[in-house]
């Protein structure tokens, strides 16, 4: 039985020396999906307690940061950190949470 054995490559890279850097290109690209991620939660957060945007748009942006939904019960304890977070008062909360209501509302325009 003839058996050839064959040499390798002398261009040949180690495994490890190719895992290393997949690893690392791996490592770069989270740190920038991080940093990206980080960016965009700053800018809804600015978004949420901007004066200059109405009480609408800054409930909305706290939804979106929480991914949450403001709920429909105007006693609800969530209320209060809604309202601190976007620097309203718990009245212009529950105001919105009428006007959304009103929207939804059959007949409503």
């Amino acid at each position: 039985m003839d058996l050839t054995t064959t040499s390798p490559s002398t261009n040949y890279e180690p495994a490890s020396s190719a895992g290393n850097e997949a690893l690392s290109r791996h490592r770069e690209r989270r740190a920038v999906e991080e940093f990206e991620r980080e960016e965009r939660r700053r800018a809804n957060m600015a978004e949420v307690c901007a004066s200059v945007n109405s009480a609408d748009l800054r409930i909305r942006a706290w939804e979106r940061a929480h991914q949450l939904r403001m709920p429909v019960d105007p006693l609800h304890p969530v209320l209060d950190a809604i309202a601190a977070a976007t620097r309203l008062t718990l009245a212009d909360v529950r105001e919105e949470q009428r006007l959304r209501s009103a929207r939804r509302a059959p007949g409503a325009i």
